[in-house]
């Protein structure tokens, strides 16, 4: 079988469990099919990544870019719900034992305006986030989701006036979960600002690898650049179209709706810890990059580690 992640795999299979054999081997040959395609699709950099007609991403060699196509299959055959007028496509490290993931996407909501970042308190918009995300927990229980806990920021909301970016990182677990940094989840996002919407790149990781999927997330971060006439600057206040919300709205907004299978990926970290698969983490999605198995050996296939 070509191309499996690990960490998909597992979750795919403890998901199908419940299905009848006939959906569920249904579903196994879209998975295995939605995996090679996206091997396949992957562009190696260094090159220019376009995105939409907004913003290019430098991509750096040792990286690879999924496009939105043969990511937006992949989280499909998962199960997830997949915006196809956002999503950007997906980054991910060349190597074989990398063990991050990013995905991209951009909101064309309009122009937002960054006058309350002076004004904003980071513990009124965690009590908002946390309240958020306990409200959306009776439906992730319907869809047989854990049930989420936020844990307070990883990195409190940071807004930088001079590059129109912002970045934050919220700490989350399963409820009644262990406290440990093995069992607790940070969902970071960055965000870039234009004049039409904003671009998020999210790079979510255990508690305890934060601090090395941080500097990923800002190194990437880092390589987008919007377009001459799409940058925030070129904003005109009498033609543009403005967003209904400012960047604390979006700060709760963002973080509440990325959170979806973190704590999926929590419940069963020590089962995955066992298998010796490398965990990543997004707010919409869980995956990671889809390598090829090393060679058989003249004794058979070797096995997943």
């Amino acid at each position: 079988m070509k191309a499996f992640a690990r960490v998909g795999f597992c979750l795919f299979a403890l998901l199908m469990a419940s299905f009848a054999n006939a959906q569920a081997d249904s579903a196994k040959a879209e998975f295995k099919a939605a995996s090679e395609e996206f091997d396949k699709a992957a562009l190696s950099g260094p090159r220019n990544i376009q995105i939409f007609d907004e913003a290019t991403l430098a991509l750096p060699a040792g990286d690879k870019f999924v496009p939105a196509a043969a990511a937006a299959r992949l989280l499909r055959s998962m199960g997830q719900t997949v915006d196809d007028r956002r999503l950007v496509g997906m980054v991910t490290p060349a190597e074989e034992d990398g063990n991050w993931v990013a995905i991209v996407m951009f909101t064309k909501d309009g122009y937002i305006r960054d006058d309350d970042a002076q004004h904003w308190k980071a513990d009124e918009m965690l009590r908002r986030l946390t309240e958020s995300v306990t409200q959306s927990n009776a439906a992730r229980k319907a869809h047989g989701f854990p049930q989420l806990e936020v844990r307070g920021w990883a990195e409190a909301p940071t807004y930088d006036a001079a590059t129109h970016r912002l970045v934050w990182g919220a700490i989350v677990r399963k409820e009644d979960g262990p406290d440990d940094d093995a069992h607790q989840a940070v969902n970071y996002q960055t965000v870039a600002l234009g004049r039409d919407g904003h671009l998020e790149l999210t790079v979510a990781s255990r508690l305890s690898s934060f601090a090395a999927d941080k500097a990923i997330a800002n190194a990437l971060l880092a390589d987008i650049d919007y377009v001459p006439g799409k940058r925030y600057a070129d904003f005109d206040k009498f033609t543009d179209r403005v967003a209904e919300y400012g960047l604390a709205a979006l700060v709760v907004g963002v973080a509440a709706k990325k959170l979806g299978l973190i704590a999926m990926l929590i419940a069963f970290a020590a089962k995955f810890s066992k298998l010796g698969a490398v965990i990543s983490i997004m707010v919409a999605a869980v995956v990671r990059r889809f390598g090829k198995r090393k060679a058989a050996s003249p004794q058979g296939r070797q096995e997943p580690r």
